[in-house]
């Protein structure tokens, strides 16, 4: 399973923020009540972080109405020495 980010923007007036959530909330889904909004700080943008197997089960998690404009970002976690030894066989070293 892998670790997804989900970005789902809306337009930027009080009515479209209202729908975009009441549409979230109403679904029962419990990936989609969790939902982060910046609306408050004028980004008008849902986040949903997800543990599925690809991105289109990601992607269907979302009601239609807002599957096509969403961002679904695939997240990794790295370590210091992975990343030190991935530095080291691109510089040569």
């Amino acid at each position: 399973m892998s670790k997804f980010l989900i970005e789902v923007p809306h337009e930027a007036d009080v009515v479209a923020c209202a729908h975009a959530i009441k549409v979230l909330l109403a679904t029962g889904s419990h990936f989609l009540t969790n939902a982060d909004f910046g609306c408050h700080d004028g980004v008008h943008k849902a986040w949903i972080v997800v543990d599925v197997d690809s991105k289109d089960e990601a992607r269907g998690i979302l009601p239609p109405v807002y599957r096509a404009q969403a961002t679904i970002v695939e997240l990794c976690r790295f370590d210091l020495d992975e990343i030190e030894n991935l530095i080291k066989r691109h510089e040569g070293g």
